[in-house]
């Protein structure tokens, strides 16, 4: 595609793409992979890969580059991740624009993304002076022991990062890591690499130094290696099965990783739902950017009471569903990322359609609107012996099933090795919040169906079971980054026996003394 091409075609500048590219941690002549645009198939850029050399290069100048940030006071930290909250806001035509084009996704659903990187860049600029001071604790012996916990840096941390949401993905989960005094190096996936490379740029734009905040480019498979291998702690995102290769490649170095992985995600329809607005709920929580979300709902559980009514709702949103490329507002529903992707979600909806389920809504792959469309897909009578019953679909496809309890509907729901996210429908939120409790998963959300916790950056969000390890969001998302160091200072009496009394004296002394603490309350 020449540059006349790539202007008229995408109405971005070719030279700012230039020079975005340019950020990337490759080498002059670099061998390049060709990214394509989903809403049209054509060719968007080609990227410049990271080589080995490269990688081991850029750690080594974020090293020296860690120690000088770290210097810093949190407060001044603090400052320039505002002026970076303030950069994204100023330039969020562009970085929508940006995001669009790498991932097909609808501008609502990449407006979220940027939503996400405001809340947390704020949150943390203002809360990680908290979290980082120095805490005074209680010593063996109170008055006589000072304790002084120390929050350290990691030193490097390294985020491999997706293309699902790849704005929220490539900064996030680096700003606490930033806040807290370490370095960051991001290995974005080669779809959406151009993304990550805006906020590369508005990140130096702001004051983050060079030798800070780095991105290497290349395909997973081969570059996310480089990074585990050097780094001090690793942030991964994607797959469970990648995750647990990441997982173990990590244990072989005894570094610490915080791993958000896949989900089959349950909502719970209560029979004292509204079906009319659940059905409004659920439409958002099953087709948000495509379905391709690891927190959004593939698995729907309606009380038998609601059911019809729901299902006439729900399918005749899902039926009315505006579906159109391009970057502009109006559509609720953008492109999947690939063909690789488009022929997974096409293979999952034909296996259970094969072995007897129902479409009630889409099912069709819709190449008239752009190459990897496929409609916002409703399916009922899924059973165990279809794939997409317990393996995470990611895309636009949801099964629905009747439950008569919600006892059954908790038991069903529950039914997966998986646990991030969850929601429960009711008018009954004292019941919701009960419900919530029973239910195995990192977040549940009651009258919502992701944005509510995912929103919520005070509180943490993470996954159980199949779904990962670690949190993000809350304090643990930020002193995840961080050694903890216990400082403990002796004054006056030492621990060996004093005033020269013998060892047996001295030890029923000290049983004596614990004694007292007890019955004292002492901890």
């Amino acid at each position: 595609m020449t540059t006349t091409d790539v202007r008229e075609a995408t109405g971005l500048d070719p030279s700012r793409i230039a020079h975005l590219l340019s950020l990337a941690s490759a080498r002059p002549g670099a061998s390049t992979l060709p990214v394509i645009a989903p809403f049209t198939g054509h060719l968007l850029y080609d990227l410049p890969l990271s080589e080995e050399s490269d990688v081991e290069g850029t750690i080594a100048e974020l090293r020296a580059g860690q120690a000088r940030w770290a210097a810093m006071t949190v407060r001044d930290r603090g400052r320039i991740l505002l002026r970076f909250h303030d950069l994204v806001l100023a330039n969020r035509e562009e970085g929508l624009d940006i995001v669009q084009w790498e991932t097909g996704k609808a501008r609502l659903d990449a407006m979220e993304e940027l939503i996400d990187v405001l809340l947390t860049s704020r949150h943390y600029a203002r809360d990680a002076g908290r979290l980082l001071r120095t805490t005074r604790h209680r010593g063996i012996f109170p008055g006589l022991v000072r304790v002084d916990q120390v929050q350290h840096p990691k030193g490097v941390v390294g985020f491999i990062a997706p293309w699902n949401y790849p704005l929220t993905l490539a900064v996030s989960d680096a700003i606490p890591a930033l806040m807290a005094g370490n370095a960051a190096v991001v290995k974005p996936d080669a779809q959406t690499s151009l993304t990550a490379l805006w906020v590369l740029d508005l990140l130096r734009r702001a004051g983050v130094p060079d030798d800070v905040f780095r991105v290497v480019t290349g395909e997973g498979p081969v570059t996310g290696p480089m990074v585990i291998d050097r780094v001090d702690y690793v942030m991964f995102t994607g797959s469970t099965r990648v995750g647990r290769e990441v997982a173990a490649r990590c244990g072989e170095r005894l570094v610490g990783c915080s791993l958000e992985l896949g989900g089959k995600n349950a909502m719970i329809v209560r029979a004292d739902a509204d079906p009319v607005r659940a059905a409004e709920i659920a439409q958002r929580a099953c087709f948000a950017n495509s379905g391709q979300l690891c927190i959004s709902m593939e698995r729907l559980y309606i009380h038998r009471d609601v059911y019809e009514q729901f299902i006439a709702a729900f399918v005749g949103r899902v039926g009315s569903m505006t579906l159109k490329p391009g970057i502009a507002w109006g559509a609720d529903m953008g492109s999947l990322i690939s063909a690789r992707q488009r022929d997974r979600v096409l293979a999952h909806i034909d296996d259970a359609v094969a072995r007897g389920a129902a479409v009630l809504a889409g099912g069709r792959a819709r190449p008239d609107i752009g190459p990897f469309y496929v409609e916002p897909t409703v399916l009922s009578g899924v059973t165990e012996d279809m794939i997409l019953c317990d393996e995470e679909t990611f895309g636009p496809v949801v099964a629905v099933y009747p439950v008569d309890s919600d006892e059954e509907a908790i038991a069903l729901a529950n039914a997966t090795s998986y646990g991030l996210n969850a929601a429960v429908l009711t008018r009954d939120k004292a019941a919701g919040r009960t419900i919530a409790r029973r239910l195995h998963a990192g977040t549940v959300n009651i009258n919502e169906a992701y944005g509510a916790t995912w929103g919520s950056t005070r509180s943490p969000m993470g996954g159980m079971g199949d779904s990962g390890l670690g949190r993000r969001h809350g304090d643990e998302g930020l002193l995840k980054y961080t050694e903890s160091q216990s400082i403990a200072t002796q004054r006056m009496l030492g621990f060996g026996p004093q005033f020269g009394l013998s060892d047996q004296v001295w030890g029923e002394m000290l049983a004596q003394t614990f004694g007292v603490f007890k019955r004292l309350g002492l901890k």
